[in-house]
C-alpha cells in the first residue's frame, strides 16, 4: 500500500507539473500547484510513513506539524505575491525554485501530520486546520480580486478563453476548493481516528 501511495505521489506530481506548464492561464496554474500540494504530497507523504525516509521520525524536533504547517504558509502566500509570480512566470530557473517549494513544503507538511503520534496529534490536527483556512483565504482574495494580481498570466492567455479577471477568479475557486477541502478533510480523518482511540482507551 506504501508502494502505491508513492507510485501515486509521483504521477500526481508529474501530472501537476505538466498542467502547470500548459500555459493555461490562472486556473491550469493553480490547478497544478493544488494537485501537487494538496494530493501529491500527502500521498507522498503517506508512502513515507514508518520508512527510512519518514522525516517526522529521522528529525521529530524539526519536523512538527504546526511549525511545517507556517512554513507551507509562507512558502504559498509569499509565491503568490505579484513580484515572486512574476519572476517563476518568467523565468525558468526561478520556476523550478517555485515547484520544487511548494512540493518540500507539502511533504514537510504531511509528513509531520502523518508521522504525528500521542500528544502531537492534536497539533497535527490544528496545523491542517490553519492551512485550510489560509489556502481558503488566499483563494478567496485572489478570487475576489478586481483586476487581474498577476499581469504575466494574463498575457498567457485566460482558460478556455476567459478574459483575465475571469481566469483569476475561476483560478482562485480551483484554489480554495481543492486547496482548502484537502486539508480539512485530512484533518477530520485525523480527528475522527484520535475519537476512535480515546472512546477505546
Amino acid at each position: 500500500m506504501k508502494r502505491g501511495s508513492l507510485l501515486a505521489g509521483v504521477a500526481l506530481l508529474a501530472l501537476g507539473w505538466l498542467v502547470s506548464a500548459l500555459g493555461l492561464g490562472m486556473v491550469g496554474h493553480m490547478a497544478g500547484h493544488m494537485i501537487a500540494v494538496a494530493i501529491a504530497a500527502p500521498l507522498l507523504a503517506w508512502g513515507m510513513v514508518d520508512t527510512r525516509y519518514d522525516l517526522a521520525l529521522r528529525a521529530p524536533r524539526l519536523v512538527h506539524p504546526l511549525a511545517m504547517s507556517l512554513i507551507e504558509l509562507a512558502v504559498v502566500w509569499g509565491w503568490h505575491l505579484p513580484a515572486m509570480r512574476a519572476l517563476a512566470d518568467t523565468q525558468l530557473a526561478w520556476l523550478a525554485i517555485e515547484q520544487l517549494s511548494f512540493l518540500a513544503a507539502g511533504v514537510l507538511l504531511w509528513a509531520a501530520v502523518l508521522g504525528a503520534g500521542g500528544d502531537r496529534r492534536v497539533g497535527g490536527i490544528g496545523a491542517l486546520l490553519l492551512t485550510s483556512m489560509h489556502m481558503t483565504l488566499l483563494g478567496a482574495l485572489i478570487g475576489l480580486a478586481p483586476r487581474p494580481l498577476y499581469p504575466m498570466m494574463a498575457m498567457h492567455g485566460g482558460f478556455a478563453g476567459l478574459g483575465p479577471v475571469e481566469d483569476q477568479q475561476l483560478g482562485g475557486v480551483v484554489m480554495l476548493v481543492i486547496g482548502g477541502a484537502s486539508y480539512l478533510l485530512g484533518a477530520l480523518a485525523m480527528l475522527g481516528g484520535l475519537i476512535r482511540q480515546e472512546a477505546r482507551a
